[in-house]
């Protein structure tokens, strides 16, 4: 006898999202798409996520991810820290 596969409830939301041009650190984009493709999952839904965990005070990444982050900075040379993001400037 062949068992029934699982069918698992998810609840969707219904939203409407926009298209917005955002300038963004060009080695943190690198690290965030990187990221995105690991997770197959869109920039843009990568970005609601930690968007939407900050806002509740809540970390966005399990330790595993972390670590992936890691990697995924030292590869793109991304050495910024959440202690510099009132300290950047746009160069020429």
């Amino acid at each position: 006898m062949q068992e029934s596969p699982v069918s698992l409830s998810v609840d969707t939301i219904s939203i409407e999202r926009t298209q917005t041009g955002v300038r963004i650190e060009k080695g943190l984009l690198k690290v965030l798409k990187a990221l995105a493709e690991l997770k197959d999952m869109s920039l843009g839904d990568l970005l609601e996520g930690i968007v939407l965990h900050a806002f509740e005070g809540k970390a966005p990444f399990s330790p595993a991810t972390l670590e992936q982050i890691d990697q995924l900075k030292r590869i793109y040379g991304v050495s910024l820290r959440a202690t510099d993001s009132h300290r950047l400037k746009e160069g020429k």
